[in-house]
């Protein structure tokens, strides 16, 4: 996948305008140097902060510089600084159907997400860090903050492959240890891991994260198109299992899938975490122009 097939410059351009936004005050929040869309930029000096790679030269103290030798940002007081932590499932079941049609493919519909929402990070000077992880690839970029960094977001979310299976519990509470300063926390997955997510969750909302989570799945996930008996094969752990398909058992499928989502969507209601059930299908930009905004996580 080239960096231009990513998303192209009308989306691009649409990007631009979004900015991510948390609902909720979270612990360790701070002011900071952020672009806003709508209003102007507050004169009433705030605070200092150290520099990060991609701030505006000329918000820097230069008296301090000198004499401290240590480069620190100047900050105002209607300017919101957000960390935005990005988590993509990397894990092999995230790689269907392995001979799908264009964004089908779960993992290429997911890196579309991870870097538009990336994307949108960095042009809002947001300080972006973005993992990919399952238990064979665990890839860092950033953190970063400026939309200087956004060639080397793209070429990052290129390179991504899958591998092996996640167990979302353990990623996501090594992350709330060293994900370092909460803010807003995006993980995008189609939560095929054994043990679930809810233990993960609980760690990083015990840290001040706001948390939003993306469930991918593709369409014959949801109403599988197979009949018979059949051999089937764990994409992941190679196990297979011998079933038989017929009407009343992909009907008990399908409303077992939906019970499945159902429950997550109660579930994380109660514990204020964002949920949203993707389908394939739907165009990826749609759910970042539309569903995510809709659902208050971007303006």
């Amino acid at each position: 996948m080239a960096n231009e097939t990513l998303f192209d410059e009308k989306t691009r351009r649409k990007l631009e305008q979004l900015m991510l936004q948390a609902s909720r005050v979270r612990a360790g929040a701070i002011k900071g140097e952020r672009r806003s869309v709508k209003r102007g930029t507050s004169i009433e000096f705030a605070d200092y902060r150290n520099y990060v790679p991609g701030d505006d030269l000329r918000r820097l103290d230069w008296n301090i510089y000198a004499r401290l030798d240590r480069p620190l940002t100047k900050l105002y007081e209607d300017e919101e600084d957000l960390a935005v932590h990005l988590i993509l499932d990397a894990s092999e079941s995230m790689d269907w159907p392995r001979e799908g049609e264009g964004d089908l493919n779960k993992f290429d519909y997911a890196r579309r997400l991870v870097a538009g929402l990336g994307f949108t990070s960095l042009a809002s000077n947001d300080r972006l860090l973005v993992l990919a992880a399952s238990d064979r690839v665990a890839e860092t970029f950033g953190p970063a903050r400026g939309r200087g960094f956004s060639v080397g977001l793209l070429r990052f979310m290129t390179g991504l492959k899958t591998g092996g299976a996640t167990d979302l519990n353990r990623t996501l509470e090594e992350y709330a240890l060293r994900g370092g300063r909460a803010g807003l926390l995006i993980v995008v997955s189609d939560l095929f891991t054994p043990e679930g997510i809810q233990r993960g969750l609980n760690a990083l909302l015990a840290k001040g994260y706001e948390i939003a989570v993306v469930h991918v799945l593709s369409p014959d996930e949801i109403e599988p198109p197979l009949a018979g008996d059949l051999r089937l094969v764990d994409i992941e752990t190679n196990m297979p299992q011998e079933v038989s398909i017929d009407d009343t058992m992909r009907e008990l499928y399908v409303r077992r899938v939906n019970a499945w989502r159902d429950d997550l969507r109660a579930d994380f209601l109660k514990r204020g975490v964002h949920y949203f059930p993707v389908v394939t299908s739907t165009p990826w930009e749609k759910v970042i122009l539309h569903d995510l905004r809709r659902g208050g996580l971007l303006k």
